[in-house]
C-alpha cells in the first residue's frame, strides 16, 4: 500500500503518528551517476545539531531502509542525551551490500548530500562504512567525523564504544553481585567484528571466560587463534543457552531481544553494542520478568559518539576514554532510577533522556 506520492504508506505513518516518529527531517537521496540511494533521518535537534553514522546494508526493500533509519535516528537522540553531549539525534542510511556497490563517487556523492543539510546532520561511521569511508566523505563535506588522524580525525571510534560496554557490564555486576569486577565470570558475544574483538580483550584482561558467535567464520577463527582461551560456538541461538552464562553481549545487528531469544537466555544480563536490540515495545518487561538485567544499548554503546563529537572539538583520546568511563555511574544511575521508579532500566533511560531534551526545548 502506498500514498499518493507512492511511498509506503506505513512509513509515512510512523513518521508522522506513530510514538516511533516525530522526526524533524527525512531525506531520501539519489545519485543516478553513481548508484547511490540513501535515506538521511533528523529526529531531533533539540540538544544541537544532530549527531550519528552512516549504516551500508543491503536492505531488503526501500521501505526496510527509512524504517531503519527512522528507528536508529531517534536511537541517536537518547544516545546523545545520556551521552551528555550537546547533541540531538541522526542518522543515514545507505542501501546496497558495500562489498559490491561502493565507490569513491558514491560516497563523494553522499558526502555533497550531507553537506546540503548546511550542518544539521553530522555524520560517522557505522556498520558496512570505516574511517576511509569518511575520509572520502569528508571531501565534500565538513560535517564528517570519523575520519583517519592523517586527515585530522580520531580514527577507529569502535575502540571507545567497547570500553563503554565494558564498563555497562562492570556497572551491572555491581548492581546484581555488588562488585564491578567480571573476573570468572562467563561473558558471550554475538559478533566480535569492530566492536567485539575489543571487547573480548577488555574481558580476557580483567579474566572474564568468553564465548563468542558471528555469522563470518574468518572472524571467530581470527579471534580464537589470537586468543585460544576463547570458546567458540555455531551460531546465536546456540551462544545464548550456553550453560552458566554470566553475561550475554549482542554486538551485531539489532533486534536481538525477541519472544524466542529471551525465554531461552541462560544469561543474568544482557549488556551490547548493538543498537536497538529490543525487537519491540514490551520485550524490556518480559526481561524483566525473568529477572535478566537489561543495561540500555544506547547508553552503554555511547563511547563511539563521545569520540567522534569530541573530534569536532580538536580529538584528545584520554578526555575522551575519561568521558567514555563515566558510562559505568550512568548505568548505575540508570538501574537506581528503574528500582526507584519499579519500571525497566530501559524505560527508566528513556525518562531522563526524554528529561534532558523537553528542558533543552524550554531554553529555547
Amino acid at each position: 500500500m502506498t500514498d499518493a506520492t507512492g511511498a509506503p504508506a506505513d512509513v509515512l505513518h510512523t513518521l508522522f503518528h506513530s510514538d516511533q516518529g516525530g522526526h524533524e527531517q527525512v531525506v531520501l537521496c539519489q545519485d543516478r551517476a553513481s548508484g547511490l540511494k540513501a535515506v538521511i533521518a533528523i529526529h531531533s535537534t533539540a540538544l544541537g545539531p544532530a549527531l550519528g553514522g552512516t549504516r551500508f546494508y543491503p536492505y531488503a526493500s526501500e521501505a526496510e531502509a527509512v524504517a531503519d533509519a527512522l528507528n536508529l535516528a531517534r536511537g541517536m537522540s537518547y544516545k546523545n542525551a545520556m551521552a551528555g553531549l550537546d547533541h540531538g539525534g541522526g542518522k543515514a542510511v545507505i542501501i546496497g551490500d558495500p562489498e559490491q556497490v561502493k565507490s569513491e563517487e558514491l560516497l563523494l556523492a553522499y558526502g555533497r548530500f550531507v553537506a546540503s543539510l548546511g550542518g544539521r546532520y553530522v555524520t560517522a561511521c557505522d556498520v558496512g562504512t570505516y574511517v576511509a569511508d569518511m575520509d572520502v566523505v569528508a571531501r565534500e563535506c565538513r560535517w564528517t567525523t570519523g575520519r583517519s588522524p592523517e586527515n585530522g580525525g580520531a580514527g577507529d571510534s569502535s575502540v571507545l564504544t567497547s570500553f563503554g560496554v565494558y564498563q555497562g557490564m562492570r556497572a551491572a555486576a555491581q548492581h546484581l553481585w555488588g562488585d564491578p569486577t567480571l573476573r570468572d565470570r562467563t561473558v558471550g558475544i554475538t559478533g566480535v567484528g569492530k566492536v567485539g574483538r575489543h571487547l573480548v580483550e577488555h574481558l580476557l584482561a580483567e579474566g572474564a571466560h568468553v564465548v563468542v558467535t558471528d555469522v563470518r567464520e574468518d572472524v571467530v577463527r581470527g579471534i580464537t587463534e589470537r586468543h585460544p582461551s576463547v570458546v567458540a560456538v555455531a551460531d546465536t541461538d546456540a551462544l545464548i543457552r550456553v550453560e552458566n552464562l554470566d553475561i550475554y553481549a549482542p554486538c551485531a545487528l539489532g533486534g536481538a531481544l525477541n519472544e524466542d531469544t529471551v525465554p531461552a537466555l541462560t544469561a543474568k544480563v544482557v549488556c551490547g553494542a548493538a543498537n536497538n536490540q529490543l525487537a519491540h515495545p514490551g520485550v524490556e518487561k518480559d526481561l524483566a520478568d525473568r529477572g535478566i538485567l537489561y543495561a540500555p544499548d544506547y547508553v552503554v554503546n555511547a563511547g563511539g559518539v563521545v569520540q567522534v563529537a569530541d573530534e569536532l572539538h580538536g580529538f584528545d583520546f584520554d578526555r575522551c576514554r575519561a568521558k567514555a568511563a563515566k558510562i559505568y555511574d550512568t548505568t548505575l544511575a540508570i538501574f537506581a532510577r528503574a528500582k526507584e521508579d519499579g519500571i525497566p532500566p530501559a524505560a527508566a533511560a528513556d525518562r531522563i533522556a526524554e528529561q534532558r531534551m523537553a528542558e533543552a526545548r524550554t531554553r529555547r
